[in-house]
């Protein structure tokens, strides 16, 4: 708690000093406000983009200051003092209209003239079109924007419907997440970490309705002054929230075979006064997968065949709601603060018959039947709070932030085995606590350069619980099991500072340049869990303390609409705990896992040229990339005698140095005017150099360059009568690891919607490979003496049902959003979700 008052204390006295410097001045008042308001086309009702507002004296003739109006014709003037000005709207194909008077008082110092109706010159008319909706793909200048809003076959569905069709991302059967085939990837919330994503990543995507999302960006080559970690990049989820004046929102929701969920949005505006809050959730059905599995294993002398067909049933459900508030003080200081809170998780039955099976005496084969019963659960909150100042040059600004974000992740389970294996209970409790505190401050020095610097600490306190106990076949007498549980603490402090400048140089040139540097500081202790002072595989406390130096750097060049950029990142992945706790992991009897303390960080460097540019009505993106990763951490699975029989370990290791090279391609065309067609092709190779030490593990063929592809395509058809059709389709190839391969997985899903009462409402119906209803994964993996195959068969059939609802009438949006604040894009998790292993809270 003592560090949470210290960063309100911090923050606090931020607000003061700076809110005094805002309103500082000599003798008088210096409170300033705004003029804002929305102008809009006579004739069409539609809003004006970079129409130009000019601001004068009251009965002036010489503007004083002016904008242009934004892509839904929004327009805000700052640093207004109180007093009666003109306002002018010009247009080209418009006479220029001017209200006046427009005033602004001590008592009242904002003025929101709501909509400003312009009228066409009638000499032009007929030349006139506004177009204000944005694509459902947009490339800028630092990453690309998919506007899952406006996807209609998302609806209903969650945050992993959304991300599977998101350009250069790819997700996988179990829902982990990867930018070009590297899942080291942070995904942030509204510009922000959650404590929840850290334990389980997949689980969370799979409770926020995809209802809730407004789009999703992705960012491949971040500059230094982002946080250092995530070597796949940075993905942000951006919820809905709409800054209206008055009371706005929306309903949305789904009814279906896989899955149901809902949502509801709702704002005020006020003046200088924001508030929104939204609430969606989500319920699955029951669905059943199979799992065929088979071991072949030498060790002491032994050849063993290790089998099992299980079945698991899993029935998810989660909610997610979040409450935003924020206050502008005056046109330089304001304040914003956000909570939200999430709840989720999924229960499993399942079960099997096991086999072990010596290829050289049949006499000395075991068999048994095993149940699971389990039980997960992750819940908390994240709460963060930025104060940002503005300077009177334009885009002078400081921004101080802090964020809580406090997560408890649960896990209990219990094997019920007929023979062979003590039956277990077991309870993983794990807490989360994660404290951040940073500052952002921007300078635009000239028209020439531009410089960005700021400071961040992140403080981690992990705590693991993981009790077992041997209970009868039937569960009962539960006792102790002190060689399977363990007590682990786990601390991670990191500090940084970067500098970033930006330099605009002649000819349409641009240079971004940065420089971060980070300290990190860890230490696990596997703590003692019972009274006599011991823990049960005497494993002991570790530190680590290393610097990382972060450069970037960015060369651009625009050709009219098109862009040319060059770019240099530098990446780090620090390993979490589910890959640093040493404790041995039995809970999966035939193949066992353990972590390993001593892993160091990945390090990764890419260099990156992309082409982007518009083609009349079409939209084409290009890149070509080269990555080095250093210390890569894989997982090195080895036969090893359990007792009486042979099972493989899975033991985290830096095992090698990866050299790929890849390629992306993103287009966007109209053939016709109501059809668009989308298309997304990634290759990119798998080319590891073994370190010695692991050479042992490795088969030689798992040492050949390896390419692989993500490819997804899509259609959507504008109808008559408000009918919209959308048709969607992708495929990612095997995934290469160090010993094997990962599944492949595509899926293809078809959607039409009916939009109505001025398409405030619309109704709709979605299907997800409605000719097959499950579909099958296969994986392997090998080593000299050891090779496994899996295959699983998932459901993935669904018919839905989706609607939605609008209502509410703005009259002024605020389309600027914080692009600063808290922004944690870190620690490796080796497998983002849950699965049935030792999670450890993290």
């Amino acid at each position: 708690m003592k560090r949470i008052y210290l960063i309100l204390f911090l923050l606090c006295s931020a607000v003061a000093v700076k809110a005094q410097v805002g309103l500082g001045g000599g003798g008088g008042s210096s409170i300033v406000g705004r003029i804002s308001g929305t102008v809009i086309d006579s004739l069409t009702k539609k809003p004006l983009d970079y129409a130009t507002v000019s601001v004068y004296r009251s009965g002036g003739t010489a503007p004083m200051n002016g904008v242009l109006t934004d892509e839904k014709g929004n327009f805000k003037i700052d640093n207004i003092k109180p007093g009666a000005y003109k306002i002018g709207v010009s247009f080209i194909g418009y006479p220029t209209k001017f209200i006046d008077p427009v005033t602004t008082t001590l008592g009242k110092p904002d003025a929101n003239m709501g909509q400003i109706v312009v009228a066409p010159s009638s000499k032009a008319l007929n030349e006139v079109t506004v177009t204000g909706q944005a694509g459902l793909v947009e490339n800028r200048i630092d990453k690309i924007v998919y506007n899952a809003e406006k996807d209609l076959t998302s609806a209903g569905g969650n945050a992993t419907d959304v991300l599977q069709k998101v350009p250069l991302v790819s997700v996988d059967m179990n829902g982990n997440v990867a930018v070009r085939g590297d899942q080291n990837v942070r995904v942030l919330i509204n510009g922000k970490p959650s404590g929840a994503t850290s334990a389980s990543l997949s689980d969370v995507l799979k409770t926020i309705p995809a209802d809730q999302i407004k789009n999703v960006e992705v960012i491949t080559s971040p500059s230094a002054k982002y946080d250092a970690e995530g070597s796949g990049g940075i993905i942000n989820i951006v919820t809905k929230t709409k800054n209206a004046s008055g009371v706005s929102g929306s309903v949305s929701g789904g009814v279906g075979t896989r899955q149901n969920n809902g949502n509801l949005n709702f704002n005020y505006n006020k003046n200088r006064f924001n508030f929104s809050t939204n609430i969606g959730g989500n319920a699955g059905w029951p669905q059943t997968s199979y799992t065929d599995f088979n071991q072949s294993l030498t060790a002491d002398g032994i050849d063993q065949r290790n089998t099992n067909s299980s079945h698991n049933e899993i029935k998810r459900h989660g909610i997610r709601g979040s409450v935003t508030a924020g206050y502008e003080f005056n046109g330089f200081n304001s304040i914003n603060s956000t909570i939200a809170l999430n709840d989720g998780g999924f229960n499993a039955d399942g079960g099997g018959n096991y086999l072990f099976e010596n290829l050289l005496d049949s006499t000395q084969n075991l068999s048994y039947t095993g149940r699971t019963i389990s039980h997960n659960k992750f819940s908390g909150f994240d709460w963060n709070i930025d104060y940002t100042h503005k300077f009177k040059k334009q885009g002078h600004e400081i921004i101080f932030s802090g964020q809580w974000s406090h997560s408890i992740i649960k896990t209990d389970y219990t094997n019920l085995f007929s023979d062979l294996y003590q039956s277990q209970l077991a309870n993983n409790n794990g807490k989360n606590n994660e404290y951040t505190a940073q500052a952002d401050y921007t300078l635009p020095i000239n028209k020439v350069f531009k410089l960005e610097a700021g400071g961040k600490t992140i403080q981690r306190r992990i705590n693991s619980n993981y009790d077992i106990f041997a209970v009868n076949p039937d569960g009962s007498n539960p006792i102790l099991d002190r060689q399977n549980s363990n007590l682990y603490d786990y601390t991670q402090n990191v500090y940084a500072g970067y500098g970033v400048l930006t330099i605009t140089l002649p000819k349409s040139y641009s240079v971004l340049a940065g420089a971060r540097l980070e300290n990190t500081k860890i230490e696990g202790d596997p703590e003692a869990p019972y009274a006599d002072g011991t823990n049960s595989q005497t494993l002991e406390p570790f530190k680590a303390n290393y610097n990382t130096f972060i450069p970037s750097l960015t060369i651009q060049k625009v050709f009219g609409a098109n862009t040319l950029k060059l770019s240099y990142s530098k990446r780090i992945q620090r390993p979490s705990l589910q890959v640093l706790n040493p404790f041995i992991n039995r809970s999966n009897q035939q193949s066992q896992s353990v972590g390993n303390p001593n892993l160091a960080p990945e390090v990764s460097q890419t260099v990156e040229l992309n082409y982007n540019a518009f083609i009349k009505t079409s939209v084409v993106n290009f890149s070509v990339y080269y990555k080095n990763t250093s210390n890569l951490i894989e997982g090195i699975a080895s036969p090893v005698q359990d007792g009486d029989v042979i099972i493989n370990r899975t033991v985290q290791n830096n095992v090698a140095e990866n050299n790929s090279i890849g390629g992306s391609f993103f287009g966007s065309i109209n053939p016709i005017k109501p059809l668009t067609i989308r298309a997304n092709i990634n290759v990119f190779t798998y080319n590891p150099s073994v370190y010695t030490a692991y050479a042992d593990f490795i088969n030689p063929d798992a040492l050949k360059t390896r390419l692989m592809t993500t490819v997804f395509g899509s259609a959507t058809l504008n109808l008559p009568k408000n009918f919209i059709f959308e048709a969607f389709a992708f495929n990612n190839s095997a995934r290469r690891t160090i010993q094997g391969t990962s599944p492949a997985f595509g899926i293809y899903v078809f959607g039409i919607k009916k939009q109505f009462m001025d398409k405030k409402a619309s109704i709709g119906f979605n299907t997800i490979q409605p000719f097959a209803v499950d579909k099958s994964f296969n994986q392997s993996i090998s080593s000299p003496g050891f090779t496994q195959s899996v295959r699983t068969r998932i459901p993935f059939q669904s018919f839905g049902v989706t609607f939605s609802y609008s209502f509410g009438k703005m009259s002024f949006s605020n389309p600027q959003q914080k692009k600063k604040g808290v922004n944690n894009d870190d620690v490796k998790s080796g497998d983002q979700g849950m699965g049935g292993g030792m999670n450890g809270g993290n």
